[in-house]
């Protein structure tokens, strides 16, 4: 306790010391031109964030109304807003135009990392709050001492920042990721008078109307309702390990990640996992470098103040990724791993609830931004590689589940009440029926050695997907047969495809995936490899390159196609066509609304030799794929960390048929509709 109480003191007088500094910087003339002007604002930005913290150490929040919370979050985000990010420090554009080439990238990395303060001071994180005021300083020292310093000086003071504090943050995450005393978000949910509304803002997310309207409508709910929502969700996670033979009873913790708004239904389902023996682990996404996975927001979150701004720095890791930084983060997440290792090992995996509705996002790609060079995109696949291996080790991969459920948020439009009610009711749709009509599916797609997929109209689908060899079909299968469980809504079969054989072009008119928007996606492969690939998004071949390659092949130079599936939930895609948000639906809701393909790993990754059977008892042979086979040699070679889900709408489908071995084919769907017999009751809602 008094060595704690001893470095407690040292920081708060390293803390104090540095603001001292910082309150000097608005009125000193030492730096010179468009340099001055950038650190007086960021300065100012910081000794906000002072404010900020006394304030909620000293717990004045608790006094604030709805509105000074309100007025004190627009405070602290108003910088990166759309409307006026384009003067804004973060926006590496205008900081390029004001500061330079050689200053503009590396000051607006600098400022949009310091903006993880907000987040460090209202929960109260001294140690973080203190080592980035210190390396604010340390740059601006530069400045006051040199007129023009060199890049390379600001660079090395960053790498040397982010690999000596690689403990504080990477470790720090992991021990988030498995430890349930880490209880920021828990305790909101649990200890607050949900009906006040000013419990949003205690979080320190930025709060939009998507988030206040999200908890107004929850308040608006029966108990029964909310019951209803958050048990198929907690009962969707419960059922995933009794399918997959998995013993729940020897884990102790589940990570729940939500979206802000959803809190009463998070504490009934907090409630539903503590009955199962479950602890709930609860983190935000990340917001230091080290820990950032693009622009993908990874744990709980509030509103995107601004997603270009989030896609501006998402290769911000360029500044100081190298083989030795990527060595130092491995080194000290294996020493985190094993520290926390009987956490770890207790951990059963997430329970998601995503959000949909929100207007489709399309970046604007900026020159002034950073890029990973070649090399340290090599480097990236190969790091996301072992880091996967060594959370696998940790957080035992054959043990784990998972489940996803989506509910729509109000941006989606005026019906926003009529579309989650809606939803509702397709998160609960009779998973009897649809296993019924979907083993008609498999055992016709059984027969088969592959299928032939063809787009209709301005689609330009023409894609033989070749099926693993069955053996025994009186025991094996190669389609499983998804009731809403871990996967919820219900509404699909899929496998992993053969790659040998799988040949042709896959393409989508629109698709948003990992909330990007893309038109006119097309994929081409050759045995089951992506050899080429493109996008209608910007004026140029090379932008449109660019994009697919980063934002669906993740750096790699080709991925494989790790899952075909067949999409039955048309209700689903009834309901989107009633409203007309096709284009605003998740991945998970919208996967199930016609023929869908993943490029990355296989659904099974991880769990190869984990026997998996359909309700009808029989085994799930198709779980491996010439590429994921290869983990018995190297690891390395099997996996890519990404598994990408793209579907082809019913309207854009002419055929979907199965191909037997001796040339016979059954058309499974046509035109849009189920013709295979059996399946006819699908159609009904495509009638409506």
């Amino acid at each position: 306790m008094e060595q704690i109480l001893t470095d407690r003191d040292s920081l708060r007088e390293r803390y104090g010391l540095a603001v001292d500094r910082i309150r000097q910087i608005g009125t000193e003339e030492t730096v010179k031109g468009a340099c001055r002007d950038y650190f007086r604002n960021v300065a100012g930005f910081l000794l906000l964030m002072e404010e900020l913290w006394d304030t909620v150490e000293k717990g004045r929040l608790d006094e604030y109304s709805l509105l000074q919370h309100q007025k004190l979050n627009h405070r602290l985000y108003e910088d990166i807003l759309p409307q006026n990010y384009g003067h804004s420090y973060g926006n590496p554009a205008w900081a390029v135009e004001r500061l330079g080439e050689v200053y503009g990238r590396i000051l607006s990395f600098l400022y949009t990392e310091l903006r993880g303060l907000i987040v460090y001071a209202y929960e109260q994180r001294l140690e973080e709050m203190v080592v980035h005021l210190e390396l604010f300083i340390e740059i601006y020292n530069c400045f006051e001492q040199q007129e023009a310093p060199e890049y390379r000086e600001i660079q090395q003071i960053i790498y040397w920042f982010v690999s000596d504090y690689s403990e504080l943050f990477a470790a720090r995450r992991i021990r988030e990721t498995v430890d349930p005393s880490l209880d920021f978000a828990v305790r909101i949910i649990m200890d607050s008078d949900l009906s006040d509304l000013r419990y949003l803002y205690r979080y320190g997310e930025y709060v939009s109307e998507n988030e206040l309207k999200t908890a107004r409508f929850m308040n608006s709910l029966t108990e029964e309702e909310i019951s209803a929502m958050a048990d198929t969700y907690t009962e969707g996670y419960r059922i995933g390990f009794v399918v997959d033979g998995k013993d729940l009873s020897i884990k102790n913790t589940v990570n729940i990640v939500y979206k802000l708004g959803f809190e009463r239904m998070i504490r009934r389902a907090v409630k539903n996992f503590e009955k199962m023996g479950l602890s709930p682990v609860i983190y935000r996404s990340a917001v230091s470098t080290v820990n950032k996975k693009q622009h993908t927001r990874i744990g709980y979150t509030g509103a995107v103040p601004n997603k270009q701004f989030d896609y501006d720095h998402k290769a911000d890791q360029a500044v100081y990724f190298d083989k030795k930084f990527a060595e130092r983060k491995l080194g000290v997440m294996r020493t985190a791993y094993e520290e926390y290792k009987e956490l770890a090992n207790k951990h059963a995996g997430p329970a998601v609830v995503e959000v949909f509705g929100e207007m489709p996002f399309v970046p604007e790609t900026k020159k002034e931004a950073y890029r990973l060079s070649e090399k340290q995109q090599q480097l990236s696949v190969t790091m996301s590689n072992e880091v996967t291996q060594l959370k696998n080790q940790y957080v035992i991969g054959k043990e784990r589940s998972f489940t996803i459920i989506a509910f729509p948020v109000p941006e989606i439009g005026p019906d926003f009440e009529a579309i989650f009610r809606d939803t509702i009711r397709i998160n609960t749709l009779d998973y009897h029926l649809y296993q019924k009509i979907q083993q008609t599916i498999i055992d016709a797609l059984d027969t088969g050695v592959a299928a032939h997929i063809k787009g209709s109209g301005v689609n330009r689908t023409d894609l033989t997907v070749a099926f693993a060899r069955l053996e025994d079909g009186s025991r094996q299968t190669l389609f499983e047969n998804c009731v809403a469980d871990v996967n919820i809504p219900v509404g699909e079969v899929f496998t992993s495809p053969r790659l040998e054989g799988t040949n042709g072009v896959l393409h989508v008119s629109q698709v948003y995936l990992g909330e990007l928007n893309y038109r006119d996606l097309a994929l081409t492969f050759r045995d089951g490899m992506v050899v080429d690939y493109s996008c209608g998004n910007f004026d140029t071949e090379e932008e449109n390159r660019a994009y697919v390659r980063e934002n669906v092949l993740f750096h790699h130079d080709t991925l494989p196609l790790g899952e075909f599936a067949v999409g039955t939930n048309t209700t689903a895609y009834a309901m989107a066509g009633r409203y007309g948000i096709a284009d605003r639906l998740p991945i998970l809701i919208a996967e199930k609304m016609g023929p869908h393909f993943a490029v990355g790993d296989t659904c099974f990754c991880w769990q190869e030799d984990t026997p998996v059977f359909n309700p009808d008892h029989k085994e799930i042979i198709a779980r491996d794929n010439e590429i994921s086979i290869l983990r018995r040699e190297d690891p390395s070679k099997a996996y890519f960390g990404c598994h990408t889900d793209i579907t082809i709408p019913y309207e854009e489908l002419g055929l979907l048929e199965v191909i037997r071995e001796n040339g016979e084919r059954i058309p499974i769907i046509r035109d849009g509709r189920f013709v295979l017999p059996g399946t006819e009751e699908l159609n009904e809602p495509l009638q409506m």
